[in-house]
């Protein structure tokens, strides 16, 4: 007797997290430019530029709020677990070289664009159209930040808003990285008792991984939010007249990304394509975050969970490579930048400054400390280099578009050192590295 038995329905399967992603940002495109379509439709359009933007904001200041104790607890792990590392220190030495590397390619590449396109001889801008730069940056000042203003690395500020007062916090990455790992190195030599806290902040880290897989989960929405603030506030207009530089800045970062990248992949046994794939989500979000720290716990997770790289080795090399690592806004973008200055106000640049160039974009990255946008790195490689501060001005109006293309490289070059250090340290899971992109269904797990 035959049994028949009713088959069980399917159950719905999400799409991969990368298409749920770009999803969103086509949901986003489409918002943004129907909130520009409708723009002087009285409160409707006003509402949803308001609603975009608003969404966008508290979808990065969540991920900002996890950025903190992330770091910190995945640092002191790092310095626990890299003890038990016999080439601890050569993993340190070799993340530092290669982030050098990697930088002073794309500082040449910046120099080689700035020099055949010359952005400043093809410029519509006027002089008086230059705009104050918020901050600046100086050596002095990069040094004086490495040391935490208190335990926390917290700062506060505050700003007029709608005739009142607002207080906020900001923090400094890198002043929590040199706290951690202070504070992780007293762990490990403080005996038991050093054991019990290093337990315990292996128990905070576990806490906060899972917050930071909730926080994930959001990322399409978050990610049509975004563009869809970005379409409406700032169009493409401005780029009419920054149009030669605006072009070469986006050359060079299309070159670093999608054939210096590809190349180093490619010489050490990697496939290009699945990088990509499976970095695509840590990509695409600090494209419209423009910011590395907003983007920083994907960016971690993605390079443990889907490339490969050993946790204790990501926990340090990415919040690290999240601070100092900027291909992007300080490697790239302060060399076409600096030439467009000194050619726009007709000052000759020798093969000394290019030099100098070169020395402050792959020592100097450090400065921008991961903030959304670059000008703190722009105005100390202008400054070191004695070019007017008031070029600065001229290129603020369309950085908020550059900025989406330079984080993107920054992010995309924060995970590729690790998974290059790790292969030729032989810790790279080719496994995991090869089917990582596949794994990603649904949601992001944090293994």
């Amino acid at each position: 007797m035959a049994i028949i038995s009713a088959a069980a329905p399917r159950r719905f399967q999400l799409p991969s997290f990368g298409v749920q992603v770009a999803i969103g940002m086509a949901a986003g495109l489409v918002l943004g430019l129907a909130a520009r379509a409708i723009g002087s439709d009285g409160e409707t359009a006003s509402g949803l530029a308001q609603a975009l933007q608003t969404i966008g904001q508290i979808f990065v200041q969540l991920l900002k709020v996890l950025v903190p104790p992330l770091v910190f607890t995945a640092i002191v792990a790092s310095i626990a677990a890299l003890r038990d590392l016999n080439n601890a220190a050569r993993l340190v030495v070799r993340t530092l070289l290669w982030f050098a590397i990697t930088a002073a390619i794309a500082v040449a590449i910046g120099i080689a664009l700035g020099l055949v396109l010359q952005p400043g001889h093809h410029s519509a801008v006027a002089a008086t159209a230059a705009a104050a730069p918020s901050s600046t940056g100086s050596w002095l000042d990069f040094l004086k930040g490495l040391v935490p203003v208190n335990f926390l690395g917290l700062a506060a500020s505050t700003r007029l808003a709608e005739g009142g007062a607002v207080t906020g916090l900001s923090f400094n990455v890198l002043q929590i990285i040199v706290l951690a790992v202070a504070i992780g190195a007293a762990a490990v030599r403080a005996g038991e008792a050093g054991h019990r806290f290093l337990d315990f902040n292996a128990s905070a880290l576990a806490v906060f991984r899972l917050l930071l897989r909730w926080v994930i989960r959001l990322t399409p929405i978050g990610t049509a939010a975004l563009i869809g603030d970005a379409v409406v506030r700032y169009g493409w207009e401005s780029l009419a007249a920054l149009g030669t530089y605006a072009g070469a800045v986006y050359l060079g970062l299309a070159l670093v990304l999608l054939v210096v990248y590809p190349a180093l992949l490619a010489a050490h046994g990697l496939s290009p394509l699945r990088f990509f794939a499976s970095a695509w989500p840590a990509i695409q979000l600090g494209f419209v975050s423009r910011s590395s720290v907003g983007t920083l716990p994907v960016t971690e997770d993605v390079t443990e969970r889907a490339l490969g790289v050993p946790r204790a080795y990501a926990a340090f090399a990415v919040p690290l490579g999240a601070t100092t690592k900027m291909d992007g806004c300080a490697a790239i973008y302060p060399a076409i930048s600096a030439i467009f200055v000194a050619q726009f106000y007709g000052i000759p640049l020798g093969i000394e400054h290019y030099a100098l160039i070169a020395f402050v974009s792959v020592l100097g990255s450090a400065a921008t400390a991961g903030l959304t946008g670059a000008t703190v790195m722009l105005t100390l490689t202008l400054s070191t280099l004695g070019l007017p501060l008031d070029g600065v001005g001229l290129l603020l109006a369309i950085d908020p578009i550059l900025d989406m293309g330079r984080t993107a490289t920054n992010v995309a070059g924060q995970m590729l050192v690790p998974v290059i250090v790790a292969k030729r340290e032989g810790l790279l899971d080719e496994t995991r590295f090869r089917e990582g992109a596949r794994e990603a269904r649904g949601e992001p797990a944090l293994a």
